[in-house]
């Protein structure tokens, strides 16, 4: 018998590794080796072999304490193992292999044999609201192309007073097994039943209306909630109301993207409302009560103190935007303060500016002066 190299080091681990390392270890070794990724190459495909043969023993418990035990004479013939070295016997080993794990799940080039009707897809759709809506909420009714139920057979796919059969070919199972002969011996697999295509059951006299498929195209009106504080961009999920699946399976979710206009005087920043209300020189330097206008169409009085300078922000609380967490939580309303200046004054007008001017005196004309000093002390 040719010397055979260590099992362990085939892997590339070491004795001390766990059955998780040992599974690991085998799909990273079996997808570098495989012949589909090494066509031609001789050596690769003996390489390929090993690691095979290694994962035979080392993921069997009991064939593993042999092993460690025993070496390799543990699996010659006659020896304390029972043996199993022959070709066709690695070809049972390789077959048992397969038949617990799915052969695209190491080469990447397979699928899990499935079972039932298949969920409805997700849907996405885009819904325009205005600045109040999104503040306040709303509700929408909204139309929508969509897969819903069959109303001849109530989702089901089959005729009335029919029902699907468990299928005979799995026995309801969804898959079955798959032999076939390969360079490397007789390899089992485990593949979707081409005659149920997976689901487990078999209708034999499917519904007209929607042809089996439990379905059928349709437009749908639903009516959506949009809760309060809602921002530009964010997402409703209505879980449930996307594409019905196929024969009554699971439906799929909606997801609505909103879409909030712009408001004509407020802006919006986190759960903070903003906006420039004008006053005038006069309110501004003696001071005066003015109305401050309120998102839901209201007024708030607020009194102006005298000397008030431009760009003051005045901050009524609790009047912004509620929280979409928790909508006890409000924001503010978020008031700055613009002075207008006139852009068209009489001659009378202009002589009484220069009068109040004249009248400030040295005072109002030294705090200028003070302002300009500053500008000079920063440049030098």
């Amino acid at each position: 018998m040719a010397n055979k190299n260590d099992y362990y080091e085939t892997l590339g681990i070491n004795k001390q590794a766990s059955d998780d390392d040992i599974k690991k270890a085998y799909r990273n070794m079996a997808k570098k080796y495989h012949p589909d990724n090494n066509p031609g190459d001789s050596a690769a495909e003996a390489k390929f072999k090993e690691v095979n043969e290694a994962n035979a023993i080392l993921s069997d418990g009991e064939k593993r304490r042999a092993y460690d035990q025993f070496g390799h004479a543990a699996f010659q013939q006659g020896g304390g193992g029972g043996g199993w070295g022959g070709a066709a016997d690695f070809s049972d080993m390789f077959s048992s292999v397969f038949n617990q794990m799915d052969i695209g799940d190491i080469f990447g080039g397979g699928s899990r044999a499935r079972r039932g009707p298949r969920r409805g897809a997700d849907m996405q759709m885009r819904l325009h609201i205005k600045f109040e809506e999104a503040v306040f909420g709303t509700t929408r009714d909204i139309q929508m192309q969509t897969y819903d139920s069959c109303a001849t057979c109530k989702g089901s796919g089959a005729a009335p007073g029919t029902h699907a059969e468990t299928c005979k070919k799995c026995n309801g199972s969804g898959s079955e097994r798959v032999v076939r002969q390969t360079m490397l011996g007789v390899m089992t697999t485990v593949e979707t039943c081409t005659a149920c295509r997976g689901e487990g059951k078999v209708i034999r006299d499917p519904c007209t209306t929607c042809r089996g498929q439990g379905r059928t195209r349709t437009t749908k009106t639903l009516q959506v909630t949009v809760p309060k504080g809602i921002d530009d961009g964010q997402q409703i999920r209505l879980t449930g109301k996307g594409e019905v699946g196929e024969k009554g399976a699971q439906a799929g979710d909606l997801y609505i993207s909103v879409q909030v206009a712009p408001h004509k005087l407020f802006t919006r920043s986190g759960n903070n409302l903003h906006l420039d209300v004008p006053i005038t020189f006069v309110q501004a330097a003696l001071g005066d009560e003015i109305s401050i206008p309120l998102l839901d169409g209201s007024e708030e009085k607020y009194v102006l103190k005298s000397g008030t300078q431009p760009g003051s922000v005045v901050s009524l609380k609790g009047k912004g935007v509620p929280s979409l967490r928790n909508n006890r939580n409000v924001g503010d309303l978020l008031v700055k303060l613009i002075v207008t200046v006139p852009t068209q004054m009489n001659d009378r007008q202009k002589e009484l500016l220069k009068g109040f001017n004249e009248a400030m005196g040295d005072d109002y004309k030294y705090h200028k002066k003070r302002w300009f000093d500053k500008v000079k002390e920063y440049f030098m």
